[in-house]
């Protein structure tokens, strides 16, 4: 193929690496995400050449030559840097001591030679959703993202930059404490993250907050549910698809962590006052229910949260829900 140069992109994840390409006019040149395994639980040698692979996988599918690449962009879970090195207490998808402190980009670009830019998942996420909502109004607009999965990640843009902080945690939504007055259930415990805090919002707005927080409590509510018959890890991966079945149970664990997301997102209001909030996650973080204007996949709309200083005002940002490819998995 000819082209003038391109940049590939590769997502990093605890079981596999998704990758693609872009010309110089930003125009994908392959029309899905091309996956190889990402051997990360092997450490980071075996990962490292899996991520190579990845590049000569997306090359081979476009027939563009190596030469013609002029960087590589990487994302990964966190936590981790702002330059992409790994947090020396690991993190759940590098688990493998290898990992502890690792300097990923570093080596990736070292192995390939090239230039490689790095942002986490949630960062990455949250700038694609701002670039497709303002297109060329980008560098001028602000936006908040929440991406839920497994946990809970997000991402701040302020005039179409990604806002990293000093250590690369800026962003990090799900780590927030938020009010639980009128949120938890009679006789609710408070709930804990895997982070060591208690009532942020990760703890209730995750796969992990579901299965160590809200799905324990409210089978205590219906008893002789089916869930209560398997683990609580399986069990909680099938809250959602209960949900969609209109499972009264189901619905009301994702009715409280609608709730937390827009308390969240409340705060967020109050020190940011964002153009934009996005909601979003490779299956739309647990949420079930329509999207409208976003065809199929789950999805939940959300209320412009009210500024605390300025009681009765909504401001002027708006929310939407992160669209993926129509039937996408969700993330577990």
């Amino acid at each position: 193929m000819l082209v003038d140069w391109v940049v590939v992109g590769l997502d990093n994840g605890g079981t596999a690496n998704n990758g693609t390409i872009l010309d110089s006019g930003g125009r994908f040149l392959l029309d899905r995400m091309a996956e190889v395994p990402s051997n990360v639980r092997q450490g980071p040698d075996k990962a490292i050449q899996s991520l190579v692979v990845s590049v000569e996988q997306v090359l081979a599918l476009t027939g563009v030559p190596i030469t013609a690449v002029r960087a590589v962009g990487l994302d990964t879970p966190g936590p981790a840097s702002a330059d992409g090195v790994i947090s020396s207490k690991g993190a759940t998808n590098f688990g493998h001591v290898g990992w502890r402190g690792f300097d990923i980009r570093g080596a990736l670009a070292e192995r390939l030679g090239l230039p490689v830019i790095y942002n986490n998942d949630g960062n990455s996420a949250a700038l694609y959703a701002h670039n497709v909502r303002f297109g060329a109004e980008s560098g001028q607009r602000s936006s908040v993202a929440a991406i839920v999965g497994t946990g809970l990640g997000g991402g701040i843009i302020q005039a179409g930059q990604v806002v990293k902080g000093a250590a690369g945690m800026a962003g990090e939504l799900g780590h927030v404490p938020i009010p639980l007055d009128g949120l938890l259930g009679a006789g609710q415990s408070m709930p804990e993250c895997n982070c060591g805090q208690s009532g942020d919002a990760e703890s209730m707005a995750s796969l992990i907050g579901i299965q160590n927080n809200l799905l324990p409590y409210w089978l205590t509510k219906y008893p002789g549910h089916d869930l209560a018959e398997m683990p609580i890890s399986a069990a909680a991966k099938l809250v959602r698809r209960y949900a969609e079945d209109g499972d009264e149970m189901a619905l009301t664990i994702f009715r409280q962590q609608a709730m937390a997301l827009g308390r969240l997102f409340t705060i967020a209001a109050n020190f940011l006052d964002p153009d934009q909030y996005f909601l979003g996650g490779q299956g739309r973080g647990d949420l079930p229910g329509p999207r409208p204007g976003h065809g199929r996949g789950p999805g939940v709309g959300l209320r412009r949260p009210r500024l605390a200083h300025q009681p009765g005002t909504a401001g002027q940002a708006r929310h939407v829900v992160i669209p993926g490819p129509a039937g996408s998995p969700p993330p577990w």
